[in-house]
């Protein structure tokens, strides 16, 4: 992020809206917005947003798993394939 190209005041929003939009979409830029000089809020590509959020749940997933095997509630892999061969084979499909 240039500092300098990537920071905009809420007031530079309001009257270059249209610019700020494709000019963070085309170049899959984030966007800072301040007010009285205080970082307020970030503008960014939709596809980039959805890139972040879905490498948030992947980071959360494997927060969740190492808690997992810290807590002791991690099976080896071949007793978790045994548990899903009998659960498999008690319950089949309609």
């Amino acid at each position: 992020m240039k500092l300098s190209r990537d920071v905009k005041s809420v007031s530079y929003l309001k009257a270059h809206t249209a610019e700020v939009i494709r000019e963070v979409n085309e170049n899959r830029r984030t966007m800072v917005i301040t007010q009285r000089g205080e970082a307020k809020v970030v503008l960014q590509d939709a596809a980039a947003y959805d890139e972040l959020m879905e490498s948030l749940a992947l980071l959360r997933m494997l927060a969740q798993s190492r808690k997992s095997v810290s807590d002791g509630r991690a099976v080896p892999l071949a007793e978790a394939a045994r548990l899903v061969r009998a659960r498999t084979a008690r319950d089949p499909e309609p």
